[in-house]
C-alpha cells in the first residue's frame, strides 16, 4: 500500500505541511520587519518560494483526500 493510498497517512502528511507552512510565515514576517542584507534577502526569498512549494503540496493532498465521485 503507498501512502497515498493511506487517507490517515495522507492527514498526517497534511498536518505535517501546514505547520512547516505556518512556521514559515511566521520567520518570513520576522525577517521582513528586520533591516535586511543582501544574505537575508536571498534568505526571505527562498522561504517565499518554499511557502509557496509548501501551499501546492498541500491543495494537492487535500485534493487526493476528496473521493471521486461517479459522473
Amino acid at each position: 500500500m503507498h501512502e497515498s493510498d493511506d487517507p490517515a497517512a495522507v492527514t498526517r502528511r497534511l498536518a505535517g505541511l501546514r505547520q512547516e507552512h505556518r512556521d514559515l510565515d511566521t520567520a518570513i514576517a520576522r525577517l521582513a520587519l528586520l533591516d535586511i542584507d543582501k544574505n537575508d534577502d536571498l534568505t526571505l526569498k527562498r522561504m517565499k518560494k518554499r511557502k509557496l512549494w509548501l501551499k501546492d503540496c498541500i491543495a494537492q493532498l487535500e485534493s487526493a483526500l476528496i473521493p471521486d465521485e461517479p459522473a
